[in-house]
């Protein structure tokens, strides 16, 4: 055989090797999930109504068409007692362009045109809603991915607590963040049966640098006692005592939210 089939060959089964799978190597690493919160503010009962009747009959059922499974629509508690009333729709997709493309795929949709003309068609003077945000997410690197919560009582007796910490500088919010992954914030929340929803640094918003996540309960009792735990526990004594830690929250928000009976959780 001469010199130059030895080399063929040799090309050859080099290619076949390099090819092949390597045996007990680690699977590629998943990749976090992106989130977008939109947040619906309105002021009056008519509003509510339109608000109710979109986002159920057209706004979720286009998401689950467009692949997207579970869809969170909330309520803030607070509702019946401040003029500013809103209503939040959460909902988790594997990619930012998977998010992009949304709206484009929406104004295709035959079904969903026909199911969201009051809401789309609504006069000048009567629309509604009285100011429409979209919060675009992308989850904590140790928590990658939402998750649905555990809870077994009555959905109208659910809370949903949703956070949002902001920091003061970007490089104490990235401390925040540290905090909640490699400090071990994240794990005492799961080790205390918080059932949380999602973790996730906010990429676009009006309040920046941001970070939020939701947690919920059976009921606002079982809230105050996960609470109450979560303060006594030795782990969150230490880590919030660091010197790496302090000052990182500049402004902090606790939003009690309720699940409507049109939420998939």
């Amino acid at each position: 055989m001469n010199s130059f089939r030895l080399r063929f060959f040799a090309i050859i089964a080099i290619t076949i090797v390099v090819s092949l799978p390597v045996l007990g190597a680690p699977d590629p690493k998943p990749s976090a999930e992106y989130y977008q919160i939109r947040v619906y503010h309105f002021a009056s009962a008519e509003q509510e109504k339109m608000l109710d009747e979109y986002i159920s009959q057209a706004w979720i059922p286009y998401l689950h068409k467009a692949g997207i499974k579970n869809v969170g629509a909330f309520k803030a508690l607070a509702n019946d007692t401040v003029a500013d009333k809103r209503l939040f729709v959460f909902f988790s997709a594997s990619s930012l362009d998977k998010l992009a493309g949304l709206p484009a795929q929406l104004q295709k949709d035959s079904g969903y045109a026909k199911a969201a003309r009051n809401y789309m068609t609504a006069a000048w003077n009567k629309p509604p809603f009285v100011r429409m945000e979209n919060i675009v997410l992308k989850a904590f690197r140790l928590h990658l991915s939402m998750e649905l919560p555990k809870l077994k009582g009555p959905k109208k007796e659910r809370i949903y607590e949703l956070r949002s910490y902001e920091g003061p500088t970007e490089l104490l919010y990235n401390s925040k963040v540290h905090m909640f992954n490699e400090g071990g914030e994240i794990s005492l929340f799961n080790r205390l049966d918080f059932n949380p929803v999602f973790y996730a640094e906010v990429l676009s918003g009006s309040r920046m640098p941001n970070l939020m996540y939701m947690t919920s309960f059976e009921n606002m009792t079982e809230r105050d006692a996960h609470w109450k735990a979560f303060f006594a526990d030795p782990l969150w004594k230490k880590i919030s005592a660091m010197p790496e830690y302090q000052h990182t929250v500049s402004k902090a928000e606790v939003m009690f939210l309720s699940a409507t009976d049109y939420s998939d959780f």
